[in-house]
């Protein structure tokens, strides 16, 4: 323990000098500004600023494109809050009660508790990343193929179970998802799937033209179905920050949020945006009143938010302990490391010791920072709302549409933003929630590809899952939550019977 702290010690040493804090300080303004936009995620905004990095050394490289990183898992809320446009797809479910807030005169609270919420958890995963990586690293080791298939099912479950609503519809929008998810490429054979001849296809259909669409654009579609824009109150300056009643009421769900999202970050894969649709459900379950969710519960924004923002620090567990990329942004961080002669992993923190705790160092300073620039923000942000609807839902489709067209420069990604819109705006007006068919298109490719792989390795045999200790355990927790979230489907089919007296005819 002496050791990581005489480390720790060395790293501020690195992380504060001037010039470090400079490029640490630009790095979270470009990335709350690259969240903030629709389309433009923390990936776009890294792979943006990596060729400006390559004239920088190693320290200041990482530091940068760090703070572009968790800067963006930041920015991502604002939108989502104030116009329900999620700024990339981690911030989906900050929509739900975000916007809600927003439209019940608290979206300052909304605002500042996301920005709590996000301070606490990343100082948490820094901590834990401190502390935790080796044996957190060395677990995330053993899970192969077989195991991936098991957690992302179980993923599946865990969303049909923890949902409020009705769970075969649930099931139905994750099952769409997934079907979107197939469009494209098959990854094992180089076929082009449903793509029926459009070439831009053949990389799949993108999450943020569907993120866009589901929840901004359906978004702008009932509002002018019902007629007038949103009655939203503007708040008063004191009531810009959380009542001593939402602090309250937000501690649990942070904390939960903060130990969940690393838990899940240190496994490869979308795990931002799993561990806040899996925080969101857990706050779900766990509250004393749901049916608040959905109607401006403080917990809906807390838990997410703390979620994506611990696992986007867990995320780098495995990178800096092993050289193992989590996702495609750890990917881009290590080449922009790579580029200086230097590979992540066991042997840097050995020989590059400034290099692995000046970048810890760095976060910690980084959350700071992003902490002091939000909070500030929350009234100039929340002021946006003073723009008349005539001119704010207009302006918000033209950002959308620039947003979607600039990920790939491509008018597809547009027109399924919009086919997309006036989906998620039928299905609202059906009572079918839209999470689900965001979650299932993230993890569709993962899925197909962990399923196959698996299969391939036992040459067709799906026992292999029963012979993995790990996932077994894993499908048993799924299939388990499976059942009891169909309990009360079967109590209401029973009462049925009972009131017409089915139950009295012999067999």
């Amino acid at each position: 323990m002496a050791d990581t702290f005489q480390n720790l010690l060395l790293g501020f040493q690195v992380a504060l000098q001037w010039n470090v804090l400079g490029y640490a300080f630009a790095g979270c303004v470009i990335g709350t500004l690259v969240g903030m936009m629709p389309g433009l995620g923390p990936l776009a905004g890294i792979s943006l600023l990596l060729p400006a990095t390559f004239g920088l050394n190693p320290i200041i490289a990482m530091v940068l494109l760090g703070g572009v990183y968790y800067g963006a898992m930041y920015g991502g809320s604002t939108t989502s809050i104030l116009m329900r446009i999620p700024g990339e797809a981690a911030s989906v479910m900050t929509c739900v009660d975000g916007y809600a807030m927003t439209q019940n005169g608290r979206a300052g609270a909304a605002l500042a508790i996301a920005a709590i919420g996000s301070f606490v958890a990343g100082t948490f995963g820094v901590i834990g990343l401190m502390l935790l990586a080796p044996t957190l690293a060395a677990l995330a080791l053993r899970f192969g193929p077989p195991e991936y298939t098991a957690l992302l099912m179980m993923g599946f479950f865990i969303l049909a179970y923890m949902s409020g609503g009705s769970m075969p519809k649930t099931l139905a929008m994750a099952a769409f998802g997934l079907l979107l998810g197939m469009i494209g490429i098959d990854a094992m054979t180089g076929y082009t799937r449903f793509s029926f001849g459009v070439i831009e296809l053949g990389d799949g259909v993108g999450i943020v033209p569907v993120a866009v669409g589901l929840f901004g654009i359906s978004e702008i579609l009932m509002t002018a179905a019902a007629g007038e824009g949103p009655k939203v109150r503007i708040p008063k300056f004191r009531e810009l920050m959380p009542s001593a009643r939402e602090f309250k009421d937000s501690v649990g769900p942070i904390a939960r949020g903060s130990l969940l999202g690393f838990l899940i970050g240190i496994i490869p894969g979308s795990a931002h945006v799993i561990s806040s649709f899996v925080s969101y459900g857990l706050e779900r379950r766990l509250s004393k009143h749901p049916e608040r969710f959905g109607k401006g519960a403080i917990e809906g924004v807390a838990g997410p938010e703390s979620a994506n923002n611990s696992a986007a620090t867990g995320a780098f567990v495995p990178m800096m302990a092993l050289g193992i990329p989590t996702g495609p942004v750890t990917a881009v961080m290590i080449a922009a490391v790579m580029v200086h002669g230097i590979s992540p992993g066991p042997t840097m923190i050995q020989n590059q010791p400034e290099l692995f705790w000046g970048f810890v160092a760095s976060m910690y300073v980084g959350n700071v920072v992003l902490l002091i620039l939000n909070l500030p923000l929350v009234g100039l942000f929340v002021n946006l709302l003073r723009i008349p609807y005539a001119y704010l839902y207009p302006g918000i489709l033209c950002f959308c549409i620039l947003g979607c067209y600039s990920v790939s420069n491509s008018v597809v990604d547009v027109w399924i933003m919009l086919i997309m819109g006036g989906v998620g705006y039928a299905l609202r007006k059906f009572g079918y929630d839209l999470a689900p068919v965001a979650l299932g298109l993230v993890l569709a490719p993962m899925l197909e590809l962990s399923l196959r792989q698996s299969l391939a390795m036992s040459a067709g045999d799906y026992t292999i899952f029963l012979q993995r200790p790990i996932a077994l355990t894993m499908l048993c927790l799924g299939v388990l939550l499976l059942l009891l979230g169909l309990k009360p489907l079967l109590s209401k089919k029973k009462d049925w019977r009972s009131k017409v007296g089915l139950d009295e005819v012999p067999d």
